[in-house]
């Protein structure tokens, strides 16, 4: 199938017709709308962009010297505008503000129907003893389902620094990214982009187990609250025991079991079981 795109060019407008074919369409790559220029979002886009996507920034004040300073960061790919405009431009919105702004922030964006929404926010704060406790009763990604409800809302990029999107290999190997989310496209999809940031992608089952990875997210702030010298980075390292010993009476299928999503094996495939070639 061949699709023509036709510009009106100058006042008499001239009208060029030219062919582009449908794969073309579908090959191009989508825009990447990041709702903050802080910590993350200026880790983020950079690597985003190397990739070959184009970046949208969204801030509250688009104006800034920190806002155009990220996006010179970033490169000619990158722009800055408000962050509801940056939203509505980016097929992938990555929603890069703290709590309790996100509050605000993920209820004024516009319509996200359709659109990726990937949710990196800390809903914490410390408590009396010093460590992280949350802030929200089910999690911050459940919540913004629920603002958005045609969104396709997914909990990733939430369990390590900044640092580790800016080099992988900083911390001598691979850091895995577990996803959270109730649409098997876009948990593929961004997947792929994990993959191809030199990361390693992991599944982490529906939205609702985000709680879970909030979580970790608490445990992840343990050694920095202690001001240990030595913090960590999870690393998911692929397993063959399971599937040599389990039995389909030992619990009920998920429900998506017919429907999983494929994630990259950056691990390799699994090893025989023992006693097996």
């Amino acid at each position: 199938m061949q699709t023509k795109i036709v510009f009106a060019v100058g006042a008499a407008i001239s009208l060029l017709s030219i062919s582009v074919s449908s794969a073309d369409l579908v090959d191009a790559k989508p825009v990447i709308a990041i709702i903050g220029t802080g910590d993350m979002g200026d880790s983020l886009g950079p690597r985003f962009a190397e990739l070959g996507y184009t970046v949208v920034y969204g801030s509250r004040h688009p104006d800034g010297d920190k806002a155009k300073g990220v996006v010179q960061l970033t490169g000619p790919n990158a722009r800055v505008t408000t962050q509801r405009e940056a939203a509505q431009a980016g097929d992938i919105v990555v929603l890069a503000v703290p709590w309790p702004a996100m509050e605000t922030v993920a209820q004024n964006l516009g319509s996200l129907d359709g659109k990726i929404v990937i949710d990196i926010s800390f809903p914490h704060r410390q408590a009396d003893d010093g460590y992280y406790e949350s802030v929200v009763e089910t999690s911050s990604a459940e919540m913004i389902q629920q603002w958005n409800p045609g969104a396709r809302v997914m909990k990733t990029f939430a369990l390590q620094a900044s640092y580790v999107i800016d080099d992988p290999d900083v911390v001598g190997g691979p850091v895995s990214i577990p996803i959270a989310s109730d649409d098997r496209e876009a948990k593929e999809q961004v997947a792929d982009i994990i993959v191809a940031m030199g990361l390693d992608p992991i599944d982490a089952g529906p939205l609702r187990l985000s709680r879970e990875l909030e979580a970790m997210q608490r445990l992840y702030g343990v050694p920095f609250f202690q001001r240990r010298k030595a913090a960590w980075e999870f690393y998911f390292r692929r397993s063959y025991y399971w599937e040599c010993i389990w039995g389909d009476d030992w619990s009920d299928p998920v429900a998506d079991a017919d429907d999983l999503a494929e994630v990259p094996e950056t691990q390799g495939q699994a090893r025989p079981c023992p006693g097996t070639r």
